[in-house]
């Protein structure tokens, strides 16, 4: 680790300088010999140091969410080039100068925040050896050697000799202490970080080689970080627990306002933002507007929990626009939305009940009857009885047999219209086709 730390000791004068600047100030609070000085000046660099990596844990953000969407395109050309492994990174590289993916860009945090790591590494090892270094001369060194944090030194280590520790005027016990428990709640803080982002922000709907990764590395993490915690002196504890924090900190921020789309963060941040636009009747905030607009643009492609918030503004009387803004719906007709639901909120729209042939047959045979019947009536009986009554009176009789025979009644009824009326019951027309000789009479 020294060697390590003596690569980037071009880097300990700027880091060094940082600590004291920061230690001037606190040291007139809390005393220059205090822990509370010398620690604080520690986490205030490690602030420092970290907002000036936010753009960087940006495109960290990005590009972790890029490799994912990636994740099904890359094991298809696994599995299609599985014998031939110069032509499947070929064919991954392609991909990812297609896309504009670099996997190295999920790593640009760590690596952009090692080499003040090691400085400061470098740093608190001259202090613990007595030795100048940087902007820290001797009464800052002296000052530095006398600070304790709980009764642990900052340049103490877990694994330092008792000698040691008596020099710096500690005892092995306390060091071994808090060392320990600055140890465990490092590699606590990194583990909760891990499974925080692994259970809340992965798109639950893809199932990826990287996210067996990403599960592994929730657990190889802290085991690595509580085996090299032995190693480091106390001031480095505290820097890589401050980190850790920040970094659980900012994590939850971005997966609480700009969540991975269709993981669980996304439904109840979409679930919030529903909640919030349907009480104010508008979006509020531009991160909350642009959300809208993406939702509003992506329209068929959806995921199950966009489409969950669209149709509960629907329900609410609120339409989304394409710039991101709500207005009130001002038609009642219901229209069907993607999942079925009707826009006004109305119950689903039900389709009628499909009939048996059985009873199919069974209706029409009873339609067609009464239809027949209908048609017999209005065929024998006269629509208007006076003026039927009248004609008949003023026509004489005929009861000729021709008359008879040819089919006419008393009331004047035309010939053949008998044979019309049955056969408008249902009867065939013409000869009638003679019985079997067999058949019942």
């Amino acid at each position: 680790m020294d060697t390590i730390a003596s690569l980037f000791s071009f880097i300990t004068t700027p880091v060094s300088w940082v600590i004291v600047q920061f230690h001037s100030v606190y040291g007139k609070i809390f005393g220059p010999d205090t822990g509370w000085a010398w620690g604080l000046s520690i986490v205030s660099l490690v602030i420092l140091i970290r907002i000036c990596l936010i753009p960087l844990f940006v495109k960290q953000i990005k590009a972790t969410r890029a490799m994912q969407t990636l994740q099904p395109e890359m094991k298809k050309i696994q599995e299609r080039y599985k014998s031939d492994k110069q032509r499947q990174s070929e064919e991954m590289m392609k991909l990812y100068k297609e896309s504009g993916t670099n996997p190295l860009s999920s790593c640009l945090p760590i690596l952009a925040q090692s080499p003040f790591f090691f400085a400061l590494y470098h740093v608190l090892n001259g202090i613990a050896t007595g030795k100048e270094i940087g902007v820290i001369d001797g009464p800052l060194l002296e000052s530095a050697r006398k600070a304790h944090i709980v009764g642990a030194p900052l340049a103490a280590k877990f694994t330092d000799s008792a000698d040691k520790v008596a020099s710096l005027g500690a005892t092995l016990t306390d060091v071994r202490v808090v060392t320990a428990v600055m140890i465990v709640l490092m590699s606590a803080s990194q583990f909760f970080t891990q499974r925080q982002l692994m259970t809340k922000n992965v798109d639950t709907t893809v199932k990826t080689p990287f996210m067996q990764q990403q599960k592994m590395l929730m657990y190889v993490f802290p085991i690595m970080f509580a085996v090299f915690g032995i190693n480091f002196p106390v001031g480095v504890l505290v820097y890589w627990l401050t980190t850790n924090v920040w970094t659980m900190g900012q994590q939850m921020f971005v997966i609480r306002r700009n969540p991975t789309p269709g993981s669980k963060a996304q439904a109840a941040f979409l679930e919030r933002l529903q909640k919030q636009v349907t009480h104010h009747k508008k979006v509020r905030g531009r991160g909350n507007t642009n959300v809208i607009k993406a939702i509003v643009a992506k329209g068929r492609d959806r995921n199950e929990f966009e489409r969950k918030f669209i149709n509960g503004l629907t329900k609410a009387g609120l339409a989304a626009q394409a710039d991101g803004t709500v207005v009130e719906s001002e038609s009642s007709v219901l229209t069907e939305t993607e999942d079925g639901t009707s826009a006004s909120g109305g119950p689903k729209r039900q389709q009628p009940k499909r009939q048996s042939k059985a009873k199919r047959q069974s209706g029409a045979v009873q339609g067609a009857a009464g239809t027949g019947e209908a048609g017999a009536t209005k065929a024998t009986e006269p629509s208007d009885a006076k003026p039927s009554l009248e004609k008949t009176a003023a026509e004489p009789k005929d009861d000729s047999p021709q008359t008879k025979q040819a089919g006419g009644n008393k009331q004047g009824t035309p010939p053949g219209s008998g044979q019309r009326s049955r056969a408008k019951s249902g009867q065939r027309k013409g000869q009638q086709r003679p019985k079997h000789p067999s058949s019942k009479k």
